[in-house]
């Protein structure tokens, strides 16, 4: 249910959250805070938006959060499409990889190579059109915190001090995040390899259809086209050259591709190159009373893999969804602790991948040029080998293959029968059709007319009960347990009845070939809870009021569903250990 946000006029006493940040990350959580309602104020110590590009890849799992949010047909035409990898060595092209998602169905199977500028302009825009802007120039030099509210200290940039307050403060700051760092949130982990980055013109004879990368002996290049004929994202493991000497990067490239490829190449004049020492690094926790992180402020990468925006993104959106219901009124303050709880892991293991792209990208060992594309080739050659390395590399990189099945979120105890009609409760770990609980429901298919109404269901940013028509219960069956949750819950959660009309449930999803309830696995009777983010938060064979309230037992809503006991009161989250002292 799409609430009107508060816009930027609102008095700063009226902010309920206080965005620093105006990058990917921040603008994402900023979009979807106000979809959901909130009254939000971003602020950016930058005169105004970025002008050069450090994140080119957007994987699918963010293209389908994009399509959740609205906004993927706005940032689709202005990427290019890229599904190929090509190993050159020795000036020869050794191996051609073509991207395989047959085994994670999705209706992004690429990564859109679209430069940073271009996704900030869209989300700008999209944030704009629900009466939020950026307000540029602007720093956040202080804050602290207390129960109820986080009391920041703004500098504007005619030296000008503001005090704002606020429900909640979201540091989206970069990997100088002042928020982090009046946190006291170590990034703990390591400095890694130096090199060097070029946005350019590109004369050369490969096609821009491919990510290319080049081995040059003991050293290692990259190739990644943009959309506009001609430019690339180039990469350099072993830079000899520095930033900002006039000449001195492209002629670095111009030689040392034209060595990898085999063939003359000239680059043009770069718009941007930067040399800097990445490293690898994250918190060991996001969130500190009403003050939470995202993005570079919580972690650091490699750019190997193109994960650090992604990353970001995911989880921008995942923490604004539970914001949201908890200011809101219609979950307790512990939903917050599952934001750590979910993406500290994910951050975790994605460090480790990254790693291992760092070194597979910039391999300094002589044979490296000659045995990985063998050893590639052989995959490419034998289909279940190939099947299996391209689910576990694409299945990290694209984000298709990251859940949540060990969640507190998640229904995931051992099947159990419950009293009442047999109604059974399914385990994360049990096979099932469909999404099985902790796993993305967005493979569901979507291109035929009755799909596209599921993928505008998901659009909705409230959970999602999903009711396949047909089912007999006890008293009024699973059509009155639905027609109850839609009538106490309708604020944050949509009732729809898969597949029947009238007497079957609320809101009819028509599904008249049943392709959509066979991909989701419901039996008559059946249901599946989705969350706002797209993930299945548990399912079951037949739809009770127990069934339903052990499901929707971690959110801890005060309101109990008609027919059930009251609960007891849900406890107050405590408030922070200690306030942030102005400094």
């Amino acid at each position: 249910m799409l609430n009107t946000p508060g816009g930027p006029s609102a008095p700063a006493s009226a902010t309920q959250v206080l965005v620093a940040g105006a990058g990917p990350v921040g603008l994402t959580a900023a979009h979807e805070l106000a979809r959901r309602g909130l009254r939000v104020r971003v602020v950016d110590a930058a005169p105004g938006p970025a002008r050069t590009s450090r994140a080119v890849a957007t994987h699918p799992r963010t293209l389908e959060t994009y399509d959740q949010m609205g906004i993927v047909d706005d940032v689709l035409p202005r990427g290019r499409r890229n599904q190929a990898f090509t190993m050159y060595a020795g000036g020869r092209r050794r191996v051609r990889l073509e991207a395989d998602y047959a085994t994670m169905p999705t209706r992004y199977p690429y990564t859109l190579v679209v430069g940073q500028t271009e996704t900030e302009d869209a989300l700008r825009t999209a944030l704009a059109r629900l009466g939020v802007r950026v307000e540029w120039g602007v720093r956040l030099v202080d804050f602290t915190q207390d129960a109820r509210a986080v009391h920041a200290r703004l500098r504007h940039a005619d030296g000008r001090e503001e005090r704002c307050t606020a429900s909640w403060l979201v540091g989206c700051d970069g990997g100088h995040s002042t928020v982090r760092k009046r946190l006291g949130l170590e990034l703990l982990g390591e400095s890694s390899e130096t090199w060097m980055l070029a946005d350019a013109p590109v004369d050369t004879d490969v096609v821009p259809d491919s990510i290319y990368w080049a081995h040059t002996g003991r050293q290692s290049l990259m190739m990644v086209p943009y959309a506009r004929d001609g430019h690339w994202r180039l990469l350099d493991t072993a830079p000899a050259a520095r930033a900002g000497e006039p000449g001195r990067a492209e002629e670095q490239f111009s030689r040392k591709l034209s060595a990898g490829l085999g063939h003359r190449v000239r680059v043009g004049e770069a718009s941007w190159t930067s040399v800097f020492t990445f490293q690898q690094r994250m918190v060991e926790r996001m969130q500190d009373g009403r003050v939470l992180v995202a993005g570079d402020a919580a972690h650091v990468h490699s750019p190997a893999s193109g994960q650090g925006m992604n990353t970001g993104i995911q989880e921008a959106y995942n923490l604004a969804w539970k914001l949201a219901m908890v200011e809101q009124g219609h979950a307790g303050r512990a939903l917050l602790d599952t934001y750590s709880e979910e993406r500290v892991p994910l951050g975790a293991a994605l460090l480790g991948s990254t790693r291992t792209a760092t070194a597979l990208v910039q391999l300094k060992n002589a044979l490296a040029g000659v045995v990985l594309p063998l050893a590639l080739s052989l995959v490419r050659a034998v289909r279940p080998l190939r099947r299996a390395v391209q689910r576990k590399v694409l299945g990290g990189m694209s984000g298709l293959r990251i859940g949540y099945r060990t969640s507190s979120l998640t229904t995931a105890a051992p099947c159990s029968r419950l009293a009442d009609a047999g109604a059974v409760l399914m385990s994360a770990r049990e096979p099932v059709r469909g999404p099985a609980p902790g796993t993305r429901v967005t493979a569901a298919p979507v291109h035929h007319g009755d799909g596209r109404a599921f993928r505008a269901e998901l659009r909705d940013p409230r959970w999602t009960l999903l009711l396949a028509a047909g089912g007999r219960g006890p008293g009024d069956g699973p059509a009155g347990v639905a027609v109850t949750a839609a009538a106490q819950y309708g604020e944050w959660l949509s009732v729809r009845t898969v597949g029947g009309s009238g007497p079957d449930g609320p809101a009819p999803l028509a599904d008249p070939d049943r392709r959509l309830r066979d991909a989701l696995g419901l039996v008559p009777g059946g249901w599946l809870l989705v969350r706002p983010d797209g993930y299945a938060a548990a399912r079951g064979t037949l739809l009770t009021r127990p069934v339903l309230r052990r499901a929707l037992a971690p959110l801890r809503t005060p309101v109990p569903l008609a027919g059930e006991a009251p609960r007891e009161p849900v406890p107050a989250m405590p408030a922070a250990a200690h306030d942030l002292e102005d400094r």
